[in-house]
């Protein structure tokens, strides 16, 4: 079969026609793919809740001085026995009370100079107490009542209560999911006086928590985690890029 001349010249028109269209049709669609790389919107969204602890925490730390280290023990030893009655009696279970172990360093004289000497003057035993409970007011009430342990000869430094929320990486994950849809509601709520839409999410990041007590806004970079406080508020924040329609 002997092809013509002219069958040569269409076949040759054709082929570039396909390939004209084929090149506008990979433009337009590039273009379009650009076009929507670039129309996005990135805003933060946040969400808070507040929350109250439901574990606390109270270090009690017990220091003599002695200027033997038998009897720095003995003192020890005793204050601590004192300590632990005094927990039992306000209603703290046994198991959850923790003595650390003793502790203890040699303190050297000094000379007219205010040098230290190798002689040993006296020796200082120390050791802590830590007390958990789940009755978080039950355990800032007991912390008020140090002076009836100072009365006793005790030579104590009481800690702050610290208070915990044992749900808290429930609540975080939940925090997560409402800031998200904050962000889609601002994101959406920017577009909406230019007539446009907002479309899929094309990427998320979340910021860190901010565990506060209720009535603050200190916040931090690195996050803040605070235990001084029954009643706290947890707020988290997601920063998240939106296609724009």
């Amino acid at each position: 079969m002997q092809i013509k001349d002219y069958q040569v010249v269409l076949l040759g028109v054709m082929i570039a026609l396909g390939c004209v269209f084929s090149t506008y049709i990979l433009s337009k669609s590039i273009i379009e793919f650009q076009k929507l790389q670039t129309q996005t919107i990135r805003v933060t969204g946040s969400a808070s809740q507040n929350v109250t602890s439901d574990s606390s925490s109270w270090v009690i730390n017990l220091r003599t001085r002695t200027a033997t280290l038998k009897d720095g023990y003995a003192k020890l030893n005793s204050d601590s026995k004192k300590i632990k009655e005094f927990l039992l009696a306000n209603g703290i279970e046994e198991k959850n009370i923790s003595f650390s172990s003793i502790g203890s360093y040699e303190n050297y004289k000094r000379t007219v100079n205010g040098n230290t000497t190798n002689e040993v003057e006296s020796y200082t035993v120390y050791q802590g107490v830590t007390v958990k409970s789940n009755e978080t007011a039950k355990l800032t009430e007991l912390s008020k009542k140090t002076d009836e342990l100072i009365n006793q000869d005790i030579n104590m430094n009481a800690e702050n209560v610290q208070y915990y929320v044992s749900n808290l990486d429930d609540i975080k994950v939940k925090m997560v999911g409402e800031a998200a849809k904050n962000a889609k509601q601002r994101a959406q709520s920017m577009v909406k006086g230019t007539n446009g839409h907002i479309g899929a999410m094309n990427s998320a990041k979340m910021g860190v928590f901010q565990i506060v007590p209720v009535d603050s806004t200190e916040v931090s970079d690195y996050g803040y985690n605070d235990t001084s406080a029954i009643e706290k508020k947890v707020v988290a924040t997601v920063s998240a890029t939106f296609t724009v329609k």
